[in-house]
Formats: C-alpha cells, sequence, structure tokens
C-alpha cells in the first residue's frame, strides 16, 4: 500500500492509542515489523497553544519513521494552524481523529461527534490538505453515530473530495462497545465505494485476523490497535505469515521477558518515576497475559514501588513459570475479558474512574 510516495507494502499499521503508543511502545513496535506507527491522538489546540505535553507528544526519533501523527480537533481554522506548525516535524502522515467515543472528548463536539457533521468533516479535511505542505492527510472514523445512523460510505468520499489520500475505518460505531464484533462488511462496502486506499480496524488480535480481515474486506491494510498491546510479536509474525505461509507462534518466555524489560528500561528514560512505574505496570502484564501464572502478577505488580523492584519481579516471575508452574487459572477467561476492556483487571467502576482521569483534551 501507498501513502503518498511511501510504500508500507503488505505490512500491519500500529494505531494511535491514548496514554499508550508513545515512544517506548512504538520503537518496539517498529522493531517487530509494524510498517507505520502512530503518536498518540494530540489536541490541535494544545499544539497551536505551545503546551508542554502536546509538543512532546509530536517528537519521534528517526528509527520510528515512517510515522504518523494523529490530531484532535473540531475547528477548521484551529486545524489549519495545528497542521502549519506539525508539519515542522517532518511526519510521513497527518491524521485527524474523528472516531473517538470517550466522553471527554465527544463532551467537546470532537472525536466521533465530527461522525455526524459532515459538513465539517469536509472543511476540517480541507484546512489540514491546505497546511500540509504536501504531506498526506487521512482520516480515521467509526462507521457512524450509532447503527441506524452509519453514514461512513458518505463521510469517507467527502474527505477524499476535500483532498484526504486514506481512510482508517473502525468498523463499530461510536455507541457500540469492544464486545460487540466489528461489522467488517462495512470495510469491504466502503473498499468498493471509495478510490483511495482503505485501512481496515477492529478486532485484529492474530495475524490470522489481519489476514482474514483483508482476504475477505479487499482492503489495502489493516490496523491493530488492542491486539499489538504487549504484542508486539503480531507484526513480525503476520510478515512472516505473508512472506512465507507460516505463523512462528507466541514466542517463548525468555523473548518476552528481555523485550519487557527493555521496555521497562525505556519507560523510565522517558518519564518521572510515577508515571514510568505505571505505564511499565500495565506492559508487564499485557506482555504475559497469553502466559500461566497472569494471576501471580495480578495479584502482585501494584505493590511495587521501583523500577528495580519490577525488573526483579519480572525476572522471578519468568524463572517460576520456567520450573513447571502449573495452575489452575483460566487465561482464555483473561482474554475474553482483555477482548473487551484492556484494562481487564479493574471492575467496571474503576476503569471508568481510571479514564476520567486520562489527559485527552489539555495534552
Amino acid at each position: 500500500m501507498y501513502v503518498g510516495n511511501l510504500n508500507l507494502g503488505e505490512k500491519l499499521i500500529l494505531a494511535p492509542m491514548a496514554e499508550i503508543t508513545d515512544a517506548p511502545f512504538r520503537k518496539i513496535a517498529k522493531e517487530y515489523g509494524a510498517g507505520l506507527v502512530f503518536t498518540q491522538m494530540v489536541s490541535a489546540d494544545g499544539v497551536n497553544k505551545g503546551n508542554f505535553t502536546s509538543l512532546r507528544y509530536l517528537t519521534y526519533h528517526s528509527s520510528e519513521k515512517p510515522i504518523g501523527i494523529q490530531l484532535l480537533g473540531n475547528d477548521p481554522n484551529i486545524i489549519y494552524h495545528s497542521v502549519k506548525k506539525v508539519v515542522k516535524y517532518n511526519p510521513d502522515l497527518i491524521d485527524l481523529n474523528c472516531g473517538c467515543p470517550v466522553e471527554k472528548v465527544t463532551n467537546h463536539g470532537m472525536g466521533s461527534c465530527i461522525l455526524d457533521d459532515s459538513k465539517l468533516l469536509g472543511e476540517l479535511v480541507k484546512a489540514m490538505v491546505e497546511a500540509s505542505n504536501g504531506i498526506p492527510v487521512s482520516i480515521k472514523v467509526r462507521l457512524g453515530w450509532n447503527k441506524k445512523n452509519i453514514n461512513i460510505i458518505e463521510n469517507a468520499n467527502i474527505a477524499k473530495e476535500n483532498g484526504a489520500s486514506l481512510i482508517f475505518v473502525h468498523a463499530r460505531s461510536k455507541d457500540e462497545r469492544y464486545e460487540t464484533p466489528a461489522h467488517w462488511e462495512w470495510i469491504k462496502k466502503l473498499k468498493e465505494n471509495l478510490d483511495i486506499p482503505v485501512v481496515g480496524n477492529g478486532s485484529v488480535f492474530t495475524p490470522q485476523d489481519a489476514l482474514r480481515m483483508k482476504e475477505e474486506t479487499n482492503c489495502d491494510s489493516v490496523m491493530v490497535a488492542r491486539g499489538a498491546l504487549g504484542n508486539p510479536f503480531v507484526f513480525r509474525r503476520f510478515n512472516t505469515l505473508v512472506e512465507k505461509g507460516e505463523d512462528p507462534g507466541l514466542p517463548p518466555l525468555p523473548e518476552v521477558q528481555k523485550v519487557a524489560l527493555a521496555h521497562i528500561e525505556m519507560l523510565f528514560k522517558e518519564y518521572d518515576e510515577i508515571t514510568a512505574l505505571d505505564r511499565a505496570k500495565k506492559n508487564v502484564i499485557w506482555y504475559f497475559k497469553n502466559y500461566p501464572g497472569l494471576a501471580n502478577i495480578i495479584n502482585n505488580i501494584f505493590a511495587i514501588r521501583s523500577q528495580e523492584k519490577l525488573i526483579d519481579f519480572v525476572k522471578t516471575h519468568v524463572l517460576t513459570i520456567n520450573k513447571n508452574y502449573k495452575s489452575d487459572e483460566s487465561l482464555m477467561e483473561y482474554q475474553q475479558k482483555f477482548k473487551k476492556r484492556v484494562i481487564f483487571w479493574l471492575s467496571d467502576g474503576e476503569t471508568n474512574k481510571k479514564f476520567s482521569k486520562t489527559k485527552l483534551i489539555n495534552s
């Protein structure tokens, strides 16, 4: 698949995820074969105001290229000027978020709220294209506000008419939660009705899922979000499946340990200790979610208060598992919970409270 002059080939794309796809996450994904990675969602208004966190989100290392920057906003003038600033960072793609369903975003008329205003969508894309200095512009959308108001084909064509080079489609409506299977048939319908590249997204957790999405929908590429959490290996597995016709499967525990420890080290170089610990603990759980002993991690990791103790904990955990560890826990149950909620170890109330603190607007 081509994005402007950039040829991504058959490789998968890492989705932008708030408080997840930071530099350490992106670097590991690229090392394992992601074709394109994204920054975390960045407030267009924050960029214009020179907000420290917003500008920090825009920075990346050359090893992370090709890279896309995703903006959040709903004012064409603000979007225009933010893109003018973003161009100076020389990303390979600039994307507009038109799909985030989180209330902290939609309460401000952004994200998936834009789906209900096709005229505004066109104006936003036009402003981005005019300011982008030739860098390709894309939108990431959901199917519509709800199942009774699916307008993905209309919105995608309006984006295309105003200069968008690429459409990312999360194949759910705004009001559908993750336990609802993604509606891949709409990706196929869009591909049949649009003559710019279409990238499918939703319910992709394995290389086989990605390959099946391509075969069933004829989409140009596949974007992976939750399926990449603790699982950069999915990019290498997919590339091997496409190139050699075989999937090497889940990596052995020593490799998982090696990557998890490298991720921890990078997080502590990137952030203050409190932030690094919080992100590291979540990522460790995700790395080991497919292996025995997960209950031990969940029950004990949150009491850890330093980088050194976290590293020791991971090493000890792997040693224990390698000594013929036996458990009656159900990994299948954990995996089912993960597909419904990425922070699957928390109750619904705890999850909502945590996400209400996520910096989406002022970052």
